[in-house]
Parts: structure tokens; C-alpha cells; sequence
């Protein structure tokens, strides 16, 4: 999840355009992502903007009744995203002025970089600026990074920064409740750098280009106050990194002594704990980002989709007596969306007679750690006529998006397609009468979705006769295979593979029925998650 901050006061004009822009961009640079709008005590209508754009876009806005200052509402923002974050190793934040100064182009690099694994990644300004600016803002913004140094930056007052937020919960913890910026304006930016560097174990540059031109209101910045500011921040900023980079060396200090002490008492340890390795793990584990030691892989985190890689089932297509096609589901194997490493589902079914036919394809892709619905394409092909569907699905932001369509729309906390109902339905326990009602529909007018399981039967496909549980699933107002007017069934082997060995749906011509003729499917693990709804 990327979470853009913004701090807005009286930027009615620029404001809805920046929004737009950033929308623009992860658009085309297709991540997660959310805004984070501080409204600091605005006069002008700003107000009013970002109430329209809220209406279509991932926002949250904090609104400040009287004036607070950008600190203040900067670090808001940052303490709002670190709280919404459930994966601080993965998620980043990105500070973003709303007066175009900067264009949001630049963060698609950014954050690539972050991915790339640096935990900071701070826009500096290169070259001269576009638009009118006077010689003195020009020469004043010159000497103003020069006189706040930061290590490893040379623009220190750029306020545009892509940094991993578990570099900013060290930040923060190290602070407690106090605030972690005590100035304002440039100097802010620098003291936020100031106290993030430390935490950081990998810091980058990319360069911009600042666009005065694009700004529909003066420059609030003045340029002697400013530069008289920069000069009185010097020992604030210099204390920062110094006092952050001193609670490292401690905590690594503490450390090595407890272990130490340790060893000298003649505890019973193996003699591979003593190994120099072990103990730069373990203070890296005390550490965290910031410290200088290397940090090793962390096991992954477990599977929530149990199917092996790879299953295959084929299936013959009948209509009535008649052979009318086949059809194949796939667990076609591991990919990555947006960054997130995902499992790819695919459905495929094609024949007909004499004057239909039919060619439709279904495939899915969702998290593999949670069993999210990420990505959902339908791509049909109905008597002659072709109609492709494609959603991009976004349940950390809470909404997703239609392929060809310019808004957004909301979507539940847990959703899922149809292709990933098949296989979601198969890991929960399913007890013969009872009826289960699962608000996880990515469409949320179509909820809840039902299983209604009707019995268990013996039945012989694929030259092997089974055990099998049949359920009844509805998708109310939904279309395709499990639609309400579908009126389908689903056979699943009574075993620990939950293999779909039938599957009834009503066609627009009348009743196919789909009968496993084949299967590959190595065992998958020996247990199955609880279900994540209750019967009725």
C-alpha cells in the first residue's frame, strides 16, 4: 500500500489537480494506494474540492478547524499512515506538496526504487526552475539545503520523499509521544529527513524539476525569513541525526553486553548460537532499518490458498445426451500483481451446436497470503458476439476498478470473483442442511453470496467413483456460471482435495453439465482454514 500524503491550506485551485494527477499516475503505474489529505483550517474552498474528490477517489481528508501549520499536518498524515498499515515493511508513504510545485510524475520512480529495496528515496531539485521566480527565492533556495546539511542528500528541503514506514516507526518510537518535528516550513522537510536517515538502510536521490509555473496563487515562502530560519534550525537539525544515530550505537551496545553476559554465565546454548552471524541477526532484530548490520530473509509468511501449482481438471461438457465441448480449470501457478505475489486461476470453456457456441475464459488472480481477489477478467465469446470484462481489484484501498471506466467503486474488506469463488468454496467446511451466507462479493450490490449444501452422494467421473458433497451457490444479480438465474450445482469430492467433479448451470439454450474426465492434482497440505462466515 502506498499512502500520499498531502497537507493542504488554501490550494482551491491546484488542489483537485494534484489529486487528479496522482490518480493519473497510479492509473498507468498500476500499485495500491491512498490519500492522505490535511485540510489545515482552509478559507478559499479547498474545502469543497476535496469533498467532490472524494466522492471518487481512495481519500481520506483530516480536517483542521483552525490553522495548525505544515509540521503539524505533515506529521498527522505520516502517524494516520503508520497506523493504517498492517505490513510497515512493505508499505511507503510519499509527501506531496498541492501547489504543483512538484509534479506526482516522479513518484512512479520513486516508489520503484523503494521496491528495488531503499527505504528512502528523497526528490531533489536539479536545474533551474521553470516559471517566474525572483533572484533572491532562487538564491535563498540555493543556500538553504547548504546551510541544513543532511548526509547523503543535497537537497534537504525538497519535502518530496518516498520512504518506507517501518524506517518511520522507528523514528517515531524512538520519540514516544513527543512530536517528532519541532519546526516548520523548509526546516521541517529537513528535520524529518534528519530523523529518517538514521533509521534507513538504503537512501536514493532522483531529480526534478521544481514548476513555479504550474503554481495559480505567490509564493508563501519569504525568502529572508526563510533563510534567517534555516540559519537558527542548524543546531536542531544537526541534533537530530546525531541523537538518533547515538540510540543506535546504544541499543547495539546494550546488546552485545547482555550477550556477553550471557555466554560469561555458562548457559546451556549450542555452539552454533556464538556464531558472529546469530548475533548480528539478533541485533538487527533489536535494531530494526536503521541499523548497520545486514538483516536476513524472513520466512514467508504462510499460504492461504492451498492448492498445489500446477492442478489441472478437464472436464466434458454435455447437453442432455450430447457432447457439446469441454472445459479445463487451472491453477495455472504463482505471478505477481502490483507488486504482490499472487495465484493465478483459470476456467476455460468452449463448444456448442448446430447454431450456438460458446468460447469463454475466466481467470483470477489473488493474494497468496490472504485469498483477496486481486484481478478478475472474463473474455466470452457468445454466438458471434465477443464481450471482454477486465476489474482490477484493490481491497486495501477498498475499491476497484472497471477496464475502460474512469471511476472507482467500493468494494468489501475480503472480496472475491467468481473464478475465485470456485476455488475459495472449496477450503471451508461445509455441513450437509446447513445454509451460509458470504459477504465477500467484490461487487458489493451482489452480496451476500450463498451456499446452500444440499447433500452428499456417491458419483463416478474421471473412471473413479467418489464421495462428493453437492451445494447450491447463488450470486445474487450476478451473470455467468453461479448467477441467482443460474440455477447451479457443484459436486466436491468429500476428501481433503475438495476437487470439483461436477458442475450444472443453466445457458441461455438450456442445461450443460461438466463431468471431470482427468485430473492432476498433487495433495495439498492436511488441513483446511475455518470458514470466514457464519451458517444460518
Amino acid at each position: 500500500m502506498i499512502y500520499v500524503c498531502i497537507p493542504v491550506y488554501n490550494e482551491a485551485k491546484t488542489a483537485g489537480l494534484v489529486l487528479w494527477k496522482v490518480r493519473q499516475v497510479f492509473t498507468a503505474f498500476q500499485r495500491e494506494y491512498q490519500l492522505l489529505v490535511c485540510d489545515d483550517g482552509s478559507t478559499d474552498g479547498t474545502t469543497e474540492v476535496l469533498s467532490r474528490y472524494g466522492r471518487v477517489l481512495p481519500m481520506t481528508v483530516v480536517t483542521n478547524t483552525e490553522r495548525q501549520g505544515y509540521a503539524k499536518s505533515l506529521e498527522a498524515l505520516l502517524r494516520l499512515a503508520l497506523q493504517r498499515s498492517d505490513r510497515p515493511k512493505r508499505d511507503c508513504a510519499i509527501t506531496l506538496h498541492a501547489d504543483f510545485v512538484h509534479s506526482p510524475d516522479s513518484m512512479e520512480e520513486m516508489v520503484k526504487r523503494i521496491e528495488s529495496g531503499a527505504d528512502l528515496v528523497v526528490a531533489e531539485q536539479i536545474g533551474r526552475a521553470k516559471g517566474a521566480t525572483s533572484r533572491t527565492m532562487r538564491w535563498v533556495r540555493r543556500m538553504a539545503p547548504r546551510l541544513l546539511q543532511v548526509p547523503g542528500v543535497k537537497d534537504s528541503v525538497s519535502g518530496f520523499l518516498c520512504l518506507r514506514l517501518i524506517a518511520l516507526r522507528q523514528a517515531f518510537r524512538e520519540h514516544g509521544e513527543e512530536a517528532l518535528l519541532t519546526t516548520d516550513g523548509w526546516v521541517a522537510n529537513a528535520e524529518l529527513l534528519a530523523r529518517l536517515i538514521p533509521q534507513a538502510r538504503r537512501v536514493e536521490t532522483v531529480g526534478v524539476t521544481a514548476r513555479y509555473d504550474l503554481h495559480a496563487r505567490p509564493s508563501r515562502v519569504r525568502p529572508w525569513s526563510a533563510l534567517v530560519a534555516a540559519w537558527k534550525a542548524r543546531p536542531i537539525v544537526r541534533a537530530a541525526r546525531t541523537v538518533s544515530a547515538a540510540l543506535m550505537l546504544m541499543a547495539l551496545s546494550l546488546h552485545l553486553t547482555l550477550a556477553g553476559q550471557g555466554d560469561s554465565t555458562g548457559s546451556a546454548k549450542s555452539a552454533d548460537s556464538t556464531k558472529p552471524a546469530d548475533s548480528m541477526k539478533s541485533a538487527s532484530a533489536l535494531l530494526g532499518p536503521g541499523a548497520a548490520v545486514p538483516t536476513p530473509g524472513e520466512p514467508a509468511p504462510p499460504d492461504a490458498v492451498p492448492f498445489p501449482m500446477g492442478e489441472h481438471l478437464r472436464y466434458q461438457a454435455k447437453f442432455g445426451i450430447f457432447s457439446v465441448g469441454e472445459a479445463t480449470l487451472d491453477v495455472v501457478g504463482r505471478d505477481t500483481v502490483r507488486g504482490e505475489d499472487a495465484v493465478h486461476f483459470r476456467f476455460h470453456i468452449h463448444g456448442g451446436a448446430l447454431w450456438y457456441h460458446l468460447d469463454q475464459t475466466m481467470e483470477s488472480w489473488v493474494g497468496r497470503t490472504d485469498f483477496r481477489s486481486r484481478r478478475f477478467i472474463q473474455d466470452t465469446e457468445e454466438r458471434g458476439k465477443k464481450r471482454f470484462k477486465r476489474y482490477d481489484i484493490f481491497p486495501d484501498s477498498g475499491y476497484y476498478r472497471e477496464d475502460e471506466q474512469d471511476s472507482t467503486r467500493a468494494t468489501v474488506a475480503d472480496p472475491l470473483d467468481d473464478m475465485a469463488f470456485i476455488y475459495w468454496v472449496r477450503t471451508v467446511p461445509l455441513v450437509v442442511g446447513h445454509r451460509y451466507e458470504y459477504t465477500r462479493y467484490f461487487r458489493p450490490d451482489r452480496n451476500p453470496v450463498i451456499v446452500q449444501v444440499i447433500k452428499k452422494e456417491e458419483i463416478e467421473v474421471a473412471d473413479h467413483k467418489f464421495q462428493a458433497i453437492v451445494i447450491k451457490p447463488i450470486i445474487p444479480k450476478g451473470r455467468g456460471i453461479l448467477a441467482e438465474d443460474a440455477d447451479a450445482r457443484m459436486w466436491l469430492s468429500d476428501d481433503d482435495r475438495r476437487l470439483l467433479l461436477k458442475l450444472q448451470s443453466n445457458f441461455s439454450f438450456g442445461t450443460i453439465t461438466m463431468n471431470l474426465k482427468e485430473f492432476s492434482a498433487p495433495a495439498p497440505p492436511p488441513h483446511l482454514p475455518p470458514p470466514p462466515a457464519d451458517s444460518k
